[in-house]
C-alpha cells in the first residue's frame, strides 16, 4: 500500500518534509480547477454519516456519495458522544437531515485501548481528561450502543432512521447490526 501520490515519501513510506506544506501545496493545486457547485449546506440525501476517523475508510467511495450527499462526522471510534449529539442535532434541526447512518469498522485502534489511557494521560501531563477514551472489545455491541444513544437522544427529531454497521478494512463491505 501508498500513500498519496502529492504527499512525497522517503525510505519506508516516511513523508519527507513538513505535511502541512504539502497539503496546502495539494490545496492550492486543487483551487486551481476548483468551481462553485453551487450548493448550500443541506445535505442532498438527508442523511448525516457518523464514523471512526480511520484513514483506511473512504467514506464517499465506499457509500457511492457524491460531494453535498450527506453530513460526515467523524472522531475516534465512531463513538456517538454529547459533540456528535451536538452535530447531529445542528444536521437534523437547521441543515434538514433525517436518516442517521452509523460505521464502525473491524481492527478499530479503540479495541486495544481502556480507560487507563486517560490515567496515563494524567500521569504525563498532570491533569485528566473530561472526556472517556470509549474504548470497546466488541464492535457489534459498541454499534448497538452507538445507536441507543442516538435513539434516545432528546435533542434528535428524527430517530426512527437509524441504522448501523461495521465496515470490514480487508473486504470493504459493510455488515449492518441487528440493533436488539
Amino acid at each position: 500500500m501508498t500513500t498519496s501520490a502529492s504527499v512525497p515519501t522517503g525510505p519506508e513510506g516516511a513523508i519527507r518534509g513538513p505535511v502541512t506544506d504539502r497539503l496546502v501545496e495539494a490545496n492550492e493545486q486543487y483551487a486551481a480547477k476548483f468551481s462553485d457547485p453551487g450548493m448550500d449546506a443541506r445535505p442532498v440525501l438527508g442523511v448525516a454519516v457518523v464514523a471512526c476517523m480511520d484513514a483506511r475508510l473512504d467514506l464517499h467511495a465506499a457509500l457511492g456519495l457524491q460531494l453535498g450527499d450527506c453530513h460526515t462526522i467523524r472522531n475516534a471510534g465512531g463513538v456517538v458522544t454529547d459533540d456528535v449529539i451536538r452535530s447531529l442535532t445542528i444536521s437534523q434541526r437547521a441543515l434538514g437531515t433525517r436518516s442517521v447512518v452509523l460505521i464502525h469498522h473491524t481492527g478499530c485502534g479503540l479495541e486495544s485501548l481502556t480507560e487507563e489511557f486517560r490515567h496515563e494521560l494524567e500521569m504525563e501531563v498532570g491533569q485528566r481528561p473530561a472526556w472517556a477514551v470509549e474504548a470497546f472489545r466488541d464492535v457489534d455491541q459498541d454499534v448497538r450502543q452507538s445507536m441507543q444513544r442516538v435513539r434516545t437522544s432528546p435533542f434528535l427529531l428524527h430517530t426512527d432512521d437509524v441504522r448501523g454497521f461495521v465496515f470490514d478494512v480487508k473486504t470493504g463491505l459493510l455488515r449492518e447490526i441487528d440493533p436488539a
